[in-house]
């Protein structure tokens, strides 16, 4: 009677050892799926990439503002065939954006010259289409230079290829050299056959 109560035990004992055996090894195995065999759990593995991916998009920001700073001229041509004049950008938020729209896409912008308020003796104007967003910080401006060129909201560019004494709210964006050669081409850009306007080109160099 007592060999069969011993031997119970030990069977009892025996299965108690082997079932903490097999329970112990399914939770390791548990926890190397958890961490991905690399000791970093699956929850921070997944923040870990998702901060590398934000990295990642911070430097592409990063090197397209670089890139848009990195401009300081716009290449102007007046008509088809016209020679290339550079304009000196201003360092605001209006001229970044410009040259930024500037740089994925050469503008090629009608010029009007149909509002019977406007001085087409000293300034002409060029309208960008509504679907570019163009920030600006506009002032008073009662004096221009001949050469000055300003944004005008909105989405309207105004270049003075004479001086002018004329009141509005700008934002000035850049300025040309006003040469003899610069004023003429201004005023000799013809009128495109067909279309009934002069065009003007921008572009970055």
């Amino acid at each position: 009677m007592k060999n069969k109560t011993v031997k119970k035990t030990i069977a009892m004992a025996v299965g108690i050892m082997l079932s903490a055996a097999v329970l112990g090894g399914c939770g390791q195995d548990e926890e190397v799926r958890d961490t991905g065999g690399n000791g970093q759990s699956a929850a921070n593995a997944g923040t870990s990439s998702n901060a590398g991916t934000e990295s990642g998009t911070e430097a592409d920001d990063s090197a397209d503002d670089q890139a848009v700073s990195g401009v300081s001229e716009l290449e102007v041509r007046f008509g088809d065939d016209g020679e290339p004049f550079m304009m000196r950008l201003e360092e605001n938020e209006t001229a970044e954006a410009i040259a930024r729209y500037v740089g994925t896409s050469d503008w090629r912008l009608p010029i009007y010259e149909r509002d019977d308020d406007a001085d087409y003796d000293v300034m002409q104007y060029y309208d960008v289409s509504s679907r570019y967003d163009i920030p600006s910080n506009p002032e008073t401006v009662t004096s221009e230079k001949a050469g000055e060129v300003y944004y005008s909201d909105p989405n309207r560019i105004v270049l003075f290829y004479h001086d002018a004494e004329i009141t509005g709210e700008y934002t000035k964006i850049g300025t040309f050299d006003a040469t003899d050669e610069f004023v003429t081409a201004v005023e000799e850009n013809p009128v495109l056959e067909g279309w009934g306007n002069k065009i003007v080109q921008i572009a970055q160099p």
